[in-house]
């Protein structure tokens, strides 16, 4: 079955307020990799609160679906 818009959304939103690990392509084959808790969910992009760098960063739906971004959930301990 197809990735949509609307089922990243919905998988997005399960994941809200848990511990994800980040991989964003930024080009010419430079990936960063970044750790942060998923704060919010909108209705075209959703936000990230990453420690390292003490900021929020945002990301849209259609970055995952491009796969630009690659969200994975980090086990707790």
């Amino acid at each position: 079955m197809p990735r949509t818009l609307t089922s990243i959304k919905d998988e997005i939103v399960s994941y809200k307020g848990q511990l994800v690990k980040c991989r964003t392509s930024k080009g010419r084959n430079k990936i960063e990799v970044t750790q942060g808790i998923l704060l919010d969910v909108y209705p075209k992009l959703f936000t990230m609160y990453v420690e390292s760098k003490a900021s929020t960063v945002s990301f849209s739906y259609a970055e995952i679906l491009t796969k630009e971004v690659e969200l994975e959930i980090v086990p707790s301990v």
